[in-house]
């Protein structure tokens, strides 16, 4: 795997806005159900959600981009990419392309979405979303020891 100026700076940022999705979720999945049904708590979860959501595959292109020079690449394409690459677990890659189809159906499906099933999502998923954080960090690691200076 060849690594063209991969921008850790901007990878750790899409990291610390998943972090911080994921701990707005977090929150709101510890509401009671009925309470989270109420107001605008799924509205606002499903902003999240989808942001975060964006996020976790933008930080993927650009892995992508930097490392098998690929610009454009669809969501569930960054997983495989991603796959291949080293980046994430096979068994991770399985889950990843789920978050895939899920962002695509928040984008694309919005009318079809309940918010039982966002609560749901929110309840169940969201280590997912840590997994894909982790081992992203890892790779930044092993790309950080690689591109230390040897004394």
């Amino acid at each position: 795997m060849v690594i063209s100026s991969l921008n850790t700076k901007l990878l750790e940022d899409r990291l610390g806005y998943i972090a911080k999705c994921v701990g707005k979720l977090k929150a709101m999945a510890s509401l009671p159900e009925e309470q989270f049904l109420n107001g605008d708590n799924a509205a606002a979860a499903e902003s999240y959600l989808r942001r975060c959501l964006e996020a976790v595959f933008d930080a993927g292109r650009h892995i992508i981009a930097k490392t098998a020079g690929k610009a454009e690449v669809e969501y569930k394409e960054v997983v495989t990419q991603l796959r291949e690459l080293g980046v994430i677990t096979p068994a991770h890659a399985e889950n990843l392309k789920l978050m895939a189809g899920y962002r695509n159906r928040l984008v694309h499906f919005y009318n079809e979405v309940s918010e039982k099933e966002l609560y749901q999502i929110i309840q169940t998923n969201l280590g997912d979303i840590e997994e894909f954080v982790r081992q992203i960090a890892a790779f930044l690691q092993k790309y950080r020891q690689t591109r230390r200076p040897h004394l």
